[in-house]
């Protein structure tokens, strides 16, 4: 399934022509009719003469609406380009076709249109000759000219067969099982709710999906679909589509926002871009200008970060990364266009090359540009590669997809081939899996060995980092964290003590004073080993983050909030307690006090504990051993 948008000056005929093709008017708006002038985007439909139902997106041809003209030419497969003879190239002509041209719409048909107008067949063909002049070296370079009349249907037929030869070739838009709906309408019906309207790329939808509305991150699920006003189960990559979503309402949604499936694509504010400035700006794109950004169906004001120059001079490519002034989501390979917000202007455009740097880059590195060079030109085992290292962390298979732009084919090739070479290695398993390149691993394991001595530098009397607040600070699934932790233990980058993680030679260590109290505190557990001081008597004595330590460090089990014991002590209760189980069947709390002359406080405090960890299960007023399970 292919869509056609329309592109051309005001009042060519854009419109009247599409209703002459379809039998449909494009223009829904009640201003638009009152105009009698295109100004938000229209939608039709047609079957050509080899039955393929195509879609068609209307734009607006005036310049104070180029900006609507964005939000729906991006996803088309063909244009139809619209030259009014009776007045031939115009400024938006222009515009319309240098738009065409960098966002790469593979080729089209044009339509000289109001042939009516004019009885002289050479004005007719000096206009052709501008026309061909003018689309020489663009995407509509040797595009079908026809000349038509929307108002007699003179050429119609022939357009119509122009149109079936320029899309009969043209391969359906692959299904990268990631789909990706810009969305260039919001509305509700009534008995409905909410439904989105876009054209679908790099992935199917299906009735009953969860979907996910970025940049907002809001979830809802499809409750129908529709193209061309037919009721469908399933919407293909490359089709016009609305969705009835249920979940979320209209004052959510927007213009420019993008429904895909959860969890894979992340907005970004950052994003690095090969740019083509156009000739004819008049003045060059300097670091730090601010442009409008449209991409999809969205629109974001941004500044200009000039890598490699000084400035891009009319006519130049270059590369530069744009700050976004709110979050996109973006995949390598979108195209863009950019403009400079007033006076409106259309300045260049180009392709995505890393969606989500992560860092603004050093306008003057070489090896910046060599990085984009290589994201622009790799195969894709070199982009994936490079991906992983640049990113320096764990990436999933989906946030992979999104970041190099492959095909699920494609990227599968390029992880066997770089697992085959040992270039890269998966962390976790099953759907918590990640993979890593050697370059990323090494620097996942020094931002560890960073937080792991941050850490020891603002708690120098903790052993280590409690590995859930670890596992938080790297946002790491926990399967994938528990192979970090393991590979990075085995290599000796850090120390994994079981509920801590700390770096090799960390030891806590007390000053002269703090040794003292510890010396004396550790005489009072000698003294009185059943009855030994509690713990805020202890605090007393050492302060609370000395005592936190020895408890930590294992000199002291704490076996009840205000119950401490030596870890001497701690080891003779508890054996004495499964021997007595085991001689007697049970033991209590007063037999466990008169056991070691101690008091109740101690003894129902040690056995609620075992109690806690499993050692023993209460049965009224008695112990008996907890049975474990085979």
């Amino acid at each position: 399934m292919h869509v056609i948008g329309t592109a051309g000056h005001v009042d060519h005929g854009k419109s009247t022509l599409v209703e002459a093709l379809t039998g449909i008017d494009p223009d829904r708006l009640r201003e638009e009719k009152e105009r009698e002038m295109t100004i938000d985007l229209g939608f039709a439909w047609l079957t050509l003469p080899n039955g393929e139902s195509v879609g068609i997106v209307d734009v607006p041809g005036h310049r104070d609406f180029i900006e609507n003209m964005l939000a729906g030419v991006g996803g088309i497969d063909a244009a139809l380009f619209v030259v009014a003879v009776d007045e031939g190239v115009m400024p938006q002509t222009r515009e319309h076709l240098a738009i065409l041209d960098l966002l790469g719409i593979p080729g089209g048909v044009i339509a000289l249109t109001k042939t009516d107008l004019v009885d002289d067949p050479e004005w007719l063909e000096l206009v052709r000759l501008d026309v061909e002049e003018v689309v020489a070296g663009t995407v509509l370079d040797g595009a079908p000219i026809v000349p038509v009349s929307a108002r007699t249907g003179d050429g119609l037929d022939e357009l119509m067969m122009a149109l079936t030869g320029c899309l009969a070739n043209r391969p359906p838009r692959p299904d990268k099982g990631r789909p990706r709906l810009p969305i260039d309408r919001v509305f509700t019906i009534s008995g409905f709710g909410t439904v989105v309207t876009g054209t679908l790329a790099d992935g199917a939808l299906t009735v009953g999906q969860e979907v996910e509305i970025l940049p907002a991150g809001l979830r809802a699920r499809i409750r129908g679909l529709q193209t061309h006003k037919q009721k469908i189960e399933r919407a293909v990559p490359g089709s016009r589509v609305a969705v009835n979503l249920s979940g979320v309402e209209r004052r959510q949604l927007a213009r420019g926002d993008l429904l895909t499936i959860p969890g894979w694509l992340h907005p970004t504010v950052l994003t690095d871009v090969r740019f083509r400035h156009l000739a004819d700006t008049g003045r060059p794109l300097k670091h730090n200008a601010g442009v409008k950004l449209f991409v999809g169906a969205a629109e974001v004001l941004a500044r200009v970060r000039v890598l490699g120059a000084e400035a891009l001079e009319p006519g130049e490519e270059g590369w530069l990364q744009l700050q976004l002034e709110r979050p996109l989501p973006l995949v390598k390979g979108d195209r863009f266009i950019l403009r400079y917000p007033s006076p409106g202007m259309t300045i260049g455009g180009g392709e995505v090359i890393d969606p989500a740097p992560g860092r603004k880059w050093r306008r003057f590195r070489p090896e910046v540009i060599r990085r984009l060079e290589l994201l622009s030109r790799g195969s894709p085992q070199e982009l994936l590669i490079h991906v992983l290292d640049s990113v320096g962390f764990p990436q999933t298979r989906d946030q992979l997809a999104g970041r190099t732009g492959l095909s699920e084919s494609e990227l599968d090739e390029a992880i066997r081939l770089a697992s085959e070479s040992g270039e890269v290695f998966a962390l976790g398993d099953g759907r918590e899996s990640a993979l890593c390149s050697l370059a990323g691993w090494d620097a996942l394991k020094g931002r560890i060995v960073r937080e792991l001595r941050a850490f020891h530098e603002s708690e120098p009397l903790r052993m280590g980092m409690p590995r859930e607040a670890l596992r938080s600070r790297l946002k790491l699934t926990p399967r994938v964290f528990a192979d970090v932790i393991e590979r990075g233990a085995t290599e000796g980058a850090f120390v994994d003590d079981g509920t801590v993680i700390r770096l090799p030679g960390h030891a806590v260590r007390f000053t002269e004073a703090q040794a003292r109290a510890v010396e004396r505190l550790m005489a009072e557990f000698a003294a009185r080993p059943y009855t030994p001081p509690s713990y805020k008597e202890s605090a007393e004595i050492v302060g609370e983050d000395v005592l936190k330590a020895l408890i930590e460090r294992g000199d002291l089990v704490q076996v009840a909030p205000d119950v401490l014991l030596s870890a001497e002590v701690y080891r003779e209760m508890t054996d004495a307690v499964r021997r007595h189980i085991a001689d007697n069947g049970s033991i209590t709390a007063a037999e466990l006090r008169d056991m070691f002359e101690t008091t109740r406080k101690y003894a129902i405090g040690l056995l609620e504990h075992l109690d806690a960890i499993g050692v023993t299960r209460r049965v009224g007023d008695e112990r008996v051993l907890a049975r474990r399970d085979s």
